[in-house]
């Protein structure tokens, strides 16, 4: 089936002469790591953008989220709760930190973390929540963090989508006790490989910059180690190349939320095609991930994976994102943790098999539709073409079948 193929999308990664002359100063510097300014520069400018007091900026955005349960005293076999629809490291972060991850199912609107089902899976066990601000809308906080507070537990935003969101006009990652951000290379704002946490506890801080640095502790002696941890410090040429992308990323934002705020109107026209519904409480959607629910009764049956194809064929970059939930993984199955084993101090019988979050397999394995965040820095007209050929596939839909593709 031809519809009649669009242009290219804008490239991702950007970058121009601002970020070369950046990397061209810390090479000539000769401070490539400690002892250069861009990491302690981009770590102020971050903590600020985000409404934090603090940032330590680190390798990459799974470490953030282990470092950061260690930060919050996590023990042997304590559990975390996460939800399914995320990438594999929110729930292994918990498992590295030597922690238990419990699913809980997400919200059907936002895809988020549901947290109306939250509390039933707290137990005495528990320590933390990890929400995660799914393709850069934010998850309900309000009510996560007064589910938090009731059973005194920590809450780690699971922030690396969500660069500049914003949550009744507070930045995420200020929310809760900690924020976690990526820099890798597909994220709003990237350096190739890299991440961050916020924070407004000034001990959480302490103990976050200590765990990333060798367990040294500030203003101690280089040979000082009073804490476990590791070298997993961003270097000067990601930092460097961090100050100059963060001067683009409120524009670039803007875009996004224009762009999809008009995909929202177009395309929710289209039978069998919803918008994942934007909350009265996002003031501001960083839109990483442009996801709409694909409903096949409206596409005469034809399967997700047939529509997503027909979709690739006219050149969208459409995909079915999380195909596959965390707990469904082999290694959540067969509990290849390696040697962190503090599930069998609490939960010896764990058996993920028994897992089931209906909302989140229906996403993952039927309806969940996602553009990237990429797409969204193109023109109005590119947008028109994005609903003009999903209107064509719909009204071809008669003549779609799995066969042809």
């Amino acid at each position: 089936m031809k519809t009649g193929k669009i242009k290219e999308f804008p490239a991702w990664p950007t970058y121009g002469h601002a970020e070369c002359n950046a990397l061209q100063e810390v090479l000539n510097s000769g401070q490539w790591g400690i002892g250069g300014t861009e990491v302690e520069k981009f770590e102020k400018t971050f903590a600020a953008y985000q409404g934090c007091r603090y940032s330590v900026a680190m390798t990459n955005g799974s470490v953030t989220l282990r470092n950061a349960l260690i930060a919050c005293g996590l023990e042997a076999g304590a559990e975390v709760i996460v939800p399914p629809y995320t990438f594999l490291t929110t729930a292994t972060s918990v498992i590295e930190a030597n922690g238990v991850p419990v699913f809980v199912d997400i919200d059907p609107d936002t895809y988020c973390l549901d947290s109306k089902k939250i509390e039933e899976a707290i137990t005495p066990n528990t320590h933390a929540i990890i929400p995660v601000h799914l393709g850069g809308h934010p998850a309900a906080m309000d009510e996560i963090m007064e589910i938090a507070r009731k059973h005194n537990l920590y809450v780690i935003e699971d922030s690396a989508h969500a660069h500049g969101a914003e949550y009744k006009g507070r930045r995420v990652g200020s929310l809760g006790d900690i924020g976690s951000f990526s820099f890798q290379s597909s994220k709003n704002l990237c350096c190739g490989e890299g991440g961050a946490i916020v924070t407004n506890n000034r001990q959480l801080a302490e103990n976050c910059w200590s765990i990333h640095n060798c367990g040294r502790v500030i203003n101690g002696a280089w040979y000082q180690h009073e804490h476990i941890g590791g070298n997993y410090r961003l270097s000067q040429f990601q930092a460097a190349i961090l100050n100059e992308q963060i001067k683009k990323l409120d524009a670039e934002t803007e875009k996004r939320q224009q762009n999809a705020l008009y995909l929202d109107e177009k395309l929710s026209q289209i039978p069998g095609i919803n918008p994942l519904v934007r909350q009265k409480t996002v003031t501001r959607h960083s839109y990483h991930l442009y996801i709409f629910r694909y409903d096949r009764e409206h596409f005469n049956g034809v399967s997700r994976k047939t529509f997503l194809k027909a979709l690739n064929t006219e050149r969208v970059p459409a995909s079915a994102g999380y195909a596959g939930l965390i707990y469904k993984q082999p290694l959540m199955l067969k509990k290849q943790f390696g040697p962190f084993s503090g599930w069998k101090l609490t939960n010896p019988g764990l058996d993920y098999s028994k897992t089931v979050c209906p909302v989140a397999e229906k996403a993952a394995e039927e309806e969940g539709c996602w553009f990237p965040h990429y797409v969204l820095l193109g023109s109005k007209e590119d947008m028109d073409d994005i609903v003009k050929i999903i209107s064509k596939v719909y009204e071809q839909k008669e003549k779609l079948t799995e066969a042809e593709l």
